[in-house]
């Protein structure tokens, strides 16, 4: 069975559904350095949460980058109102995280403050069949310090299993 692309990208992907979700987001900053004539080993991905939970909230494709949904929060809740991590709720080990925008830029630009650069994994095991599973790392803004969340071993997951 033939799949074809009839309105070009998506205006979410939804990265879990992505065999080799790497290369979409390789993709992603290869085509962002061509079009503003960045130098590729000079540049990376910044991600920003956003206050939409669905699709159909968004009008259309941001200008740079994309926004990508099916992320799992293990280890932390997301505060909607504040836009950042809180602790979980009693008993809630994972929950969905509201879609991300994926925004390539150049590394020298980037300045990160409160902000946890958290490891998404393929699965919650943390690793696929090949011992192979960070994807990326996602920046989630924080009020607490860094070492609270690494203690608590906070990640993004593309299935929740």
């Amino acid at each position: 069975m033939a799949c074809r692309v009839e309105k070009g990208e998506p205006k979410v992907m939804w990265l879990s559904g992505l065999q080799i979700p790497e290369s979409y987001l390789t993709a992603l900053v290869q085509t962002a350095c061509r079009k503003n004539g960045w130098p590729l080993d000079l540049s990376t991905l910044y991600t920003e949460v956003t206050q939409y939970r669905s699709e159909d909230e968004i009008s259309d494709k941001p200008g740079q980058g994309c926004y990508v949904s099916g992320l799992y929060l293990e280890g932390a809740d997301w505060d909607m109102e504040n836009g950042c991590l809180v602790k979980s709720q009693p008993k809630v080990l994972v929950v969905e995280l509201p879609i991300l925008k994926v925004i390539p830029i150049e590394a020298s630009r980037l300045r990160l403050q409160n902000t946890l650069r958290t490891p998404v994994y393929t699965t919650s095991l943390r690793r696929n069949a090949m011992s192979v599973g960070l994807v990326f790392e996602a920046d989630l803004f924080t009020t607490m310090h860094l070492s609270n969340w690494v203690l608590r071993g906070v990640c993004l997951c593309l299935n929740s299993d």
